[in-house]
């Protein structure tokens, strides 16, 4: 497994924009495909988007389609996920996620508060 750490967040106004990254440790990063998940209060642990170790195709929930970027710079260990037009409803605490192909989700940072006001 890597060792994920996000950083990035903050509060932010409605329509702003904010980003976040997260640097990987301990394996191989360039192996892993990397994701963003989010989490408000109340509800359970949402998908954002994803990026496979090739760094190809992307992945993105419909929710965040158009105003979210992820990103990866393997020479670097890190993924970054650029959000813009950012709504209220955008608020949670966010999550870096790393997995090997054809494996589930497995490990994963300590999350990040992001707050959009409106």
């Amino acid at each position: 497994q890597v060792q994920l750490v996000e950083s990035g967040g903050g509060l932010v106004q409605a329509g702003g924009s904010l980003r976040l990254s997260c640097a990987a440790s301990g394996r191989t990063f360039s192996i892993y495909d990397m994701g963003w998940f989010r989490q408000a209060p109340g509800k359970e642990r949402a998908f954002v988007a994803s990026i496979p170790w090739s760094g190809g195709s992307t992945n993105y929930a419909d929710s965040v389609k158009g105003r979210f970027t992820i990103s990866r710079d393997n020479a670097k260990n890190t993924v970054h996920l650029q959000m813009s037009s950012l709504k209220p409803e955008d608020t949670a605490s966010y999550y870096c996620a790393a997995k090997l192909i054809g494996r589930a989700w497995n490990s994963w940072g300590q999350g990040i508060q992001v707050t959009v006001s409106s």
